[in-house]
């Protein structure tokens, strides 16, 4: 991080951590980078005051699921854009997935994009590593070797791996380390060549679809051997309330088991691709209103851990080409919390639920000690607006414009984010 270590007193704000149960308004002192008070009514000569009446502030944002632009892969951007787009949402901590071009199945290219990071000086890149070689789904990538080198995890990054012992023997590695497992399920002979939710929509629409059961079927057999295993499993992007059924079963067997479902999934179901809207085009599929419903209901009570952005910035040509052919992905960053705050205002979380699925559950979900506030620690934090409206098109960082919300008016303006002790986002 490149900017100079905080000294900033932080006052009145309304101070929500949920690792902690606080939600109380605060002054917040940070001195040297380093969180050393939080009080009703503190002191700090010398310090910069931040007035925060009337705004909350929270953990440091962190996504469990994005994917960077560089190095590679036909998106757009880079590790600078992305990441300073990250911060003017409140993130600080960015779980990345493995299919860059090239793919980080070697130590040059975690060295690349943690060196790319930390110049860029926006957010904390985590990176994933490849579970098998070029994400081919055949040979185990080198797992242990590219945890030293500092990924947090493994993943095949939605290229499911369908040999059944192949995924067997990459769940033993992972286990004999400590690896955490990071998987979105997929059959890949029932998905072929689908771009929709197989349903009412995708049949009037003439366009081919992606079953539930493609989901489910590989939910199951991943979930059975993380039984026989113990391997520590995360799983991305859940979609269908067939999934969340066995999440919660797992759930209750008591297995290591966490997930995530992207905040589109939340918002959105099929018939929002009537008209064959293509930035609505993206993987797993919007699915029917009654899988939505099952998706929120599993946030409310837990079953579902975090929310992530599913962050893919893309070129604007890729989205113009008939539905099929255009590249799926949504740029997701820098409207996830708007869309979550928008979510509470309908009613379906409370403020304190929402944000737990931001930070601390998306950072359980990663094995981080992040996503709350600890004293002594360098401060990562975020102040915000929940009130004031915005459009996210008035001041859009992400190269991906990508995004079906680019003109809807939503709540929440990031005023202030703080990554480990230096100010990355300022804003009036």
């Amino acid at each position: 991080m490149n900017s100079p270590r905080a000294h900033l007193l932080i006052r009145k704000g309304r101070v929500i951590d949920p690792a902690n149960g606080r939600d109380e308004v605060l002054d917040v002192l940070i001195e040297n980078g380093r969180l050393v008070r939080m009080g009703a009514s503190l002191d700090a000569p010398g310090a910069e005051i931040f007035n925060a009446e009337g705004l909350c502030v929270f953990p440091g944002l962190v996504d469990t699921c994005m994917r960077l632009s560089e190095p590679g892969g036909g998106r757009s951007g880079s590790i600078a854009s992305e990441t300073r787009a990250a911060a003017s949402g409140g993130f600080t901590h960015l779980c990345a997935l493995p299919d860059t071009d090239p793919v980080v199945d070697n130590t040059a290219v975690v060295r690349l994009i943690r060196e790319r990071a930390m110049k860029a000086g926006f957010a904390r890149v985590l990176p994933l590593a490849a579970m098998t070689q070029q994400l081919n789904g055949s040979q185990l990538a080198e797992m242990q070797t590219l945890k030293e080198a500092g990924c947090i995890g493994v993943s095949n990054a939605g290229k499911p791996v369908q040999d059944a012992l192949v995924l067997k023997r990459c769940f033993e590695y992972a286990a004999t380390f400590n690896i955490p497992v990071m998987l979105r399920p997929q059959d890949n002979a029932l998905a072929a060549g689908g771009c929709a939710h197989e349903g009412a929509v995708s049949t009037r629409l003439g366009l081919p679809g992606v079953p539930a059961i493609a989901e489910t079927i590989d939910l199951a057999r991943t979930l059975l051997l993380v039984e026989a295993v113990g391997v520590r499993a995360h799983i991305h992007q859940i979609s269908c309330a067939a999934s969340v059924a066995l999440l919660r079963d797992a759930k209750t067997k008591g297995l290591p088991v966490t997930a995530d479902v992207c905040i589109h999934h939340l918002l959105l179901d099929e018939s929002a691709l009537e008209g064959f809207n293509s930035q609505c085009h993206i993987q797993p599929p919007l699915r029917s209103q009654l899988d939505r419903d099952a998706l929120i209901t599993a946030v409310a009570d837990g079953t579902i851990d975090a929310i992530c952005s599913q962050h893919t910035p893309v070129g604007s040509s890729s989205k113009q080409a008939p539905f099929p052919a255009t590249k799926a992905g949504i740029s997701g960053i820098e409207t996830l919390l708007p869309l979550l705050l928008h979510l509470v205002e309908e009613g379906h979380l409370s403020l304190q639920r929402a944000i737990e699925t931001l930070t601390c559950g998306a950072a359980k979900s990663l094995d981080q000690t992040v996503g709350h506030l600890e004293i002594g620690r360098a401060a990562s934090l975020c102040i915000v607006d929940t009130k004031t409206r915005k459009r996210p098109s008035d001041d859009w960082i992400s190269a991906g414009k990508n995004s079906p919300w680019m003109e809807a008016v939503l709540p929440g303006v990031v005023r202030l984010t703080m990554c480990e002790g230096k100010i990355t986002w300022l804003s009036d």
